[in-house]
C-alpha cells in the first residue's frame, strides 16, 4: 500500500489531532488518491471508523468528529494535489504544508455508528497558494454530509 499523503508530513508538523502522525491520542486520519475516480476527474479517499466515544446520540455519529475529518482531508488532498502540480515528489523539500481558512458543512443525513465512513474528496479550485476540496462523507452508500475546506499555504509563521 502507498503511504498516506500525512505520513509525508515533516516531522515538526505532524501533530495534528486529526491526522498527524505524531499525535498518537488523534484520528490518524489517512488521505490517498482515489483510484477509481470517474471521468479521469481528480480525487482523493480516505476512511474512518468511528470510535463509540463519537457519538452525538445512541447509534449516530457526533458532528465535530465529521467536521474534523473533512477539515483534515481536504488540507491533506490540497497538498498532495500541490505537490502533484508542481510534478514535485509528495514529502520533498520545502513542504506543501496547508491550513484551513474557511471550513463549509452541510449535514444532509444522519450518520449511522459502527461502520466504515468514506470521505471522497473533489477539487473546484487549485491556485498556488490556495486550494478548494469539496468533500462528501459517504455512510452505506449515502452522502451523510458534504464539507468544502478552502485551504492556503500555511504561514512561515506557524512553521
Amino acid at each position: 500500500m502507498t503511504k498516506a499523503f500525512q505520513e509525508y508530513y515533516p516531522k515538526n508538523l505532524s501533530h495534528c489531532y486529526g491526522c498527524g502522525v505524531n499525535n498518537k491520542q488523534g484520528h490518524q486520519l489517512k488521505s490517498y488518491w482515489h483510484e477509481n475516480s470517474d471521468n479521469g476527474v481528480e480525487q482523493t479517499i480516505a476512511h474512518f471508523k468511528p470510535k463509540t466515544y463519537h457519538t452525538a446520540i445512541p447509534n449516530f455519529v457526533y458532528g465535530g468528529l465529521l467536521a474534523s475529518l473533512i477539515d483534515c482531508h481536504g488540507t491533506g488532498s490540497a497538498a498532495a494535489i500541490s505537490y502533484k502540480r508542481a510534478n514535485r515528489l509528495m514529502g520533498s523539500e520545502p513542504a506543501f504544508r496547508f491550513v484551513t481558512a474557511a471550513l463549509n458543512i452541510n449535514y444532509l443525513a444522519p450518520t449511522p455508528m459502527g461502520i466504515t465512513l468514506k470521505l471522497i474528496g473533489t477539487f473546484s479550485e487549485i491556485k498556488e497558494n490556495k486550494v478548494i476540496v469539496d468533500i462528501d462523507v459517504i455512510a452505506q452508500e449515502q452522502i451523510c454530509v458534504q464539507g468544502q475546506v478552502v485551504a492556503v499555504k500555511m504561514p512561515t509563521t506557524m512553521t
